[in-house]
């Protein structure tokens, strides 16, 4: 029951730490509880058919389908994410700004939610097929009814938990600076999840390590520990990354900053523009 639990829980606390940062993140927008909810069920529904599916995949990729998929699913979420921020560049003053109002800033954010469904759909799919695989393989090593009816509640609650935990621990930040904290804790978590998507191509032997391992801080953070696993998600964190691994977080980490910086900049300079143009003059009719 305890292993089964401790399985359940990690799996879940992955899942539910992206979901939270992207509920946080979303802030305000109208309707973002009906988009994440529908991503979350999405993910399920996903997951069932990846569980299903992972024999097929696994065949028609020569053993190498589930790395591959991870990786795809990975990446797909780093692309997605990456949008969000550069949005949020060009739009989180008026976020700010309009929080209690219903405006076209704020409505505009409805497409973005659209995009963060997609990455919400993708955490809970990937988490929830490798939770169905492990469940499959621990029944078919013999692990009794008992321990699942028992482990498996109490790891999702163990995990929904700390998202909760979490989730409500951003809310806490002044909104004057809440956007700007998300989109940071977005373009590290996009960062990590890059980085990890190399992991499983370097697994699949599709990328060149570039050293198997450039440093080692087992001794300081394990990655099997419940803590070193939430960092590890949150931030890409790994006790011996290789040197690919380091390469795929850099380059994601600096793309989705320049490319912050040169929507906000593009968008002051609109401002800027606007606030010069001489206003039109309002024209007056004689009495008659």
């Amino acid at each position: 029951m305890l292993g089964i639990a401790l399985l359940v829980f990690r799996e879940v606390l992955e899942a539910a730490l992206i979901v939270t940062v992207v509920a946080a993140a979303t802030r305000g927008v109208p309707r973002r509880r009906v988009f994440i909810g529908g991503g979350i069920a999405l993910g399920v529904l996903g997951a069932s058919i990846v569980a299903l599916c992972m024999g097929f995949i696994e065949g028609s990729l020569g053993g190498i389908g589930q790395e591959v998929f991870e990786a795809v699913v990975l990446l797909t979420a780093v692309v997605m994410i990456g949008w969000h921020v550069t949005w949020m560049a060009s739009h989180g003053k008026e976020m700010v700004q309009h929080m209690q109002q219903v405006t076209d800033s704020v409505k505009a954010g409805s497409s973005s939610v659209v995009v963060l469904l997609v990455v919400v759909a993708l955490a809970v799919m990937r988490e929830g097929s490798e939770i169905v695989l492990f469940l499959f393989g621990m029944a078919a090593g013999g692990a009794n009814e008992a321990g699942f009816l028992a482990g498996v509640p109490v790891g999702l609650a163990g995990g929904v938990g700390v998202g909760f935990a979490l989730y409500f621990g951003l809310l806490r930040i002044p909104i004057r600076y809440f956007f700007s904290a998300t989109n940071w804790m977005l373009v590290i978590l996009a960062s990590g999840l890059a980085s990890s998507a190399a992991g499983f191509l370097l697994q699949a032997n599709l990328l060149p390590a570039w050293g198997n391992q450039l440093w080692n801080t087992s001794w300081l953070l394990t990655d099997g520990s419940i803590v070193g696993q939430a960092v590890h998600i949150l931030t890409g964190y790994e006790a011996r990354p290789a040197g690919m691994q380091l390469v795929f977080w850099a380059v994601t980490f600096i793309a989705l900053v320049v490319g912050m910086r040169m929507v906000s900049r593009r968008m002051a300079t609109q401002h800027r523009q606007r606030a010069a143009r001489p206003k039109a003059s309002v024209r007056t009719v004689p009495a008659a």
